[in-house]
């Protein structure tokens, strides 16, 4: 296995594409793909002639998730290689660009923009943004849907899929056959902590689905990870608890939002959080905001009326719910 890195200006930073090649079976599998742009693309063919393949010598493609920067090529490469695609089964109908998931996930994000207190201009800030962005979706791709326990047989390796939802319905990892180490596309990062409830707004209970999602990984006690960003993480149990730690930080900033100003919507409390924001932020911001303030809700810790949330009485601490 070797890493290709690829350019991402829009999002996290530097791709990660793994190239898995068996090459006494032949057989060539590649876990991601990236951005559907012109850079993007002649990079990854340039990585890719590098070790002496070409796109149309893929057998399989892994997606750890839909987001473009993970899946924006799998459907040309799949056209030039034939390719078997495999995501999983809630990610599915979004990398095969059918029309009326997209469309679901465009009416559910417009619906949280409201909920969230996002103001008309920064909406259509980020519309704007978005639609901007969408040459970056490449071609649809004729997928092979998979469930958490799948085991794929691609590139000469054996991966388990452990399904990973938080930052995205459908993100897995995707574990050796020894259990030492697995490929996590963004369920854990080695620089940033995932985006939970803008990333993703088909997510129910989006941060306690991440922290469900975190502990899992941890108790698998990886020797190493894979990331879909950036460079390999050599202690993954450690990075992960790390991340568990940010969010019970993070739960203490917003509860001190609402002890100094009172009741607050998640776009008042994202600006107390982050400040200005523009781009794909103006999603993710709220979004983050709201997946803590959600959990807060389910907790009882806050009271929801017309999208502002109140502290209700009584002293709680962050790790009484994180």
């Amino acid at each position: 296995m070797n890493r290709i890195t690829l350019g991402n200006d829009e999002f996290e930073g530097r791709n990660n594409v793994y190239v898995l090649a068996d090459e006494a079976n032949d057989e060539l599998a590649l876990v991601d793909t990236g951005l559907a742009t012109t850079d993007i693309r002649e990079e990854l063919r340039d990585g890719l002639a590098e070790r002496g393949y070409e796109f149309s010598d893929v057998d399989d493609i892994v997606l750890t998730h839909f987001h473009v920067d993970h899946a924006g090529l799998a459907g040309e490469i799949q056209t030039e290689s034939g390719a078997t695609v495999y995501v999983h089964e809630a990610d599915a109908p979004l990398v095969e660009q059918d029309s009326d998931a997209m469309a679901a996930v465009d009416e559910q994000r417009r619906a949280y923009l409201d909920e969230w207190g996002v103001p008309d201009e920064q909406q259509a800030e980020l519309l704007a943004f978005l639609t901007e962005l969408s040459h970056t979706e490449g071609e649809p791709a004729d997928v092979t849907p998979i469930d958490d326990g799948t085991v794929l047989e691609v590139g000469g390796r054996s991966l388990e899929t452990v399904h990973a939802p938080g930052h995205a319905a459908g993100l897995c990892c995707f574990e050796t056959s020894d259990g030492s180490a697995a490929f996590v596309g963004d369920a854990v990062l080695p620089v940033y902590t995932p985006n939970v409830g803008g990333a993703d707004v088909r997510v129910e209970r989006p941060l306690a689905t991440y922290l469900d999602t975190l502990e899992r990984i941890a108790a698998r006690e990886y020797e190493r990870v894979w990331p879909g960003h950036r460079d390999p993480i050599e202690t993954p149990t450690a990075r992960t608890r790390e991340i568990i730690g940010h969010h019970r930080d993070r739960t203490e900033s917003i509860l001190d939002v609402l002890r100094k100003q009172g009741p607050a919507d998640a776009w008042t409390v994202s600006a107390e959080l982050f400040g200005d924001l523009e781009g794909i932020h103006v999603v993710h911001g709220p979004g983050e905001a709201f997946a803590h303030l959600d959990h807060l809700f389910h907790e009882g810790v806050v009271a929801r009326e017309n999208g502002e949330y109140r502290l209700l009485d009584g002293t709680v601490t962050p790790q009484s719910v994180v």
